[in-house]
């Protein structure tokens, strides 16, 4: 898969890691990026090669809406699924609406999105699907475990995914980091990533025909810790101030 003269289409564009993945898309040759958002006027097209984005409103827990940009994008080979969620809400005391939610986006929408490009992907080539999760596919921590049980769903759909389009010649990425200086870790005072560091690892990782994408140190860590007695793991975390 090469990014150069590629045609990827970004969802969650109009912010944050959206933004940097349809920035760094067109520095590194895209001949066009679909930018999705519920609201695309939000999208700002300042600095971007404005002639190589089209702007897309999209919401992909609405079935009827993904299948509309499917139609409206048939050209596209790269699927950056980006778009998310935090609701910030505990499994056991949390509004179970909330929840659901969590899971409607980040399982239930991205997979969406890969049954409705698949077959676009399929019909140019191949491509990449690159799906963005999260190092906390692999932890809880209270206060966030709604997005934490998402972020898990989704880890396991990209696996699954990931076998079921080989045949296709289709790439499935997932990328895990810890947090990176968008809007969603505005309240944390941990060491962040810049945004473009995200999308050049991810893109880097794409071009070497990666199955994953470790940004960073902690999401690597935390990884390696899942084949150990998990106690002394959150032990630690519960040390940590974010």
């Amino acid at each position: 898969m090469e990014i150069n003269g590629s045609i990827a289409l970004v969802t969650g564009a109009n912010r944050g890691l959206g933004r940097a993945f349809t920035s760094h898309l067109l520095d590194r040759g895209a001949a066009k990026v679909y930018a999705t958002a519920r609201r695309p006027e939000e999208i700002e097209l300042d600095g971007l090669d404005a002639g190589r984005v089209e702007r897309l409103a999209l919401d992909i827990t609405d079935p009827a809406a993904v299948s509309r940009v499917a139609e409206a994008a048939p050209d596209v080979t790269l699927l950056v699924n980006n778009a998310g969620s935090n609701t910030w809400q505990d499994l056991v005391s949390g509004d179970l609406d909330q929840i659901r939610f969590e899971l409607e986006t980040h399982l239930f929408g991205s997979l969406n999105m890969v049954r409705a490009f698949a077959p676009v992907l399929g019909r140019n080539g191949g491509g990449a699907v690159v799906n963005v999760l999260s190092a906390m596919s692999w932890f809880a921590h209270p206060g966030a475990n709604a997005y934490h049980v998402g972020k898990a769903a989704a880890w396991a759909m990209v696996n699954g995914v990931r076998l079921e389009l080989a045949g296709q010649g289709t790439l499935v990425t997932g990328v895990h980091l810890g947090l990176a200086d968008t809007d969603m870790s505005a309240g944390f005072d941990s060491e962040k990533l810049p945004p473009v560091e995200v999308a050049r690892a991810t893109l880097d990782g794409v071009e070497a025909g990666a199955w994953e994408v470790l940004v960073d140190d902690w999401s690597r860590s935390v990884k390696a810790a899942l084949a150990a007695d998990p106690r002394p793991f959150y032990e630690a975390l519960a040390a940590t101030t974010f």
